[in-house]
């Protein structure tokens, strides 16, 4: 293996003299002795270097480094790692949020969805397929659509719904449950511990919301069971 001890013990015998220290496969106890300390060294380096190069792409950066990349972008609060998470669950995390729809109806419901396996609910007041209008077909007292008004501008009312259980997978389905489909909520597929990413909390919620709302909004948000 290339940077291991074998190689770099037999590169180095190889680069001596053969008249004087014989050939690679000679046995040579001092000389053995020796070039066996310096590969040690140098393949402890190589190990090293070869560790450092994975941090410096998110594809590849495991442990800590992970972490430091998650708080390098989105600031030392904004992606946490849930306890237990493993590197891989946390990549694709740190991913799905690099690439994320921001300032836009479908983020917010995008962003809700992916946290807690719920579609929230939205009203803007001043979207008439929200709160309908005379004569269309859209809004019935008590039964469809809300109120709208015209002094809520740039304002929206969403009912973020906590997870149907507050510990497991977003999306999947549990064991023997026979709601799972392919490849679509509530799908079935194999789980692992690392997918596990523990509670998710209302100041999770609120944080979803405020990672991707429009800049100048107000978002009203009520959390339901």
């Amino acid at each position: 293996m290339i940077g291991d001890f074998n190689d770099i013990f037999v590169r180095l015998k190889a680069k001596l003299p053969t008249r004087w220290f014989g050939g690679v496969s000679d046995s040579m106890p001092l000389l053995d002795g020796v070039l066996s300390g310096i590969a040690t060294l140098l393949s402890f380096v190589y190990t090293i270097y070869g560790y450092a190069k994975l941090q410096t792409r998110i594809m590849t950066a495991t442990d800590g480094w992970l972490d430091m990349i998650a708080a390098d972008f989105f600031g030392p609060t904004g992606l946490l790692r849930k306890v237990g998470q493993s590197d891989t669950s946390y990549r694709l995390v740190i991913l799905a949020n690099l690439f994320r729809e921001k300032a836009t109806r479908n983020a917010i419901v995008s962003i809700l969805t992916a946290l807690t396996g719920r579609s929230p609910t939205i009203i803007e007041p001043l979207r008439p397929a929200d709160t309908g209008a005379y004569g269309a077909p859209n809004i019935g007292y008590g039964v469809a659509g809300a109120y709208g008004s015209m002094l809520l501008p740039y304002q929206a009312f969403v009912i973020a719904y906590r997870p149907v259980s507050n510990v497991g997978i977003a999306n999947v389905a549990g064991y023997r449950i026979p709601t799972g489909a392919y490849g679509t909520p509530s799908r079935a597929e194999y789980a692992s511990i690392g997918m596990v990413t523990g509670g998710v909390t209302d100041a999770d919620i609120f944080a979803a919301i405020d990672a991707v709302k429009p800049a100048g909004t107000i978002v009203w948000t009520r959390i339901s069971n």
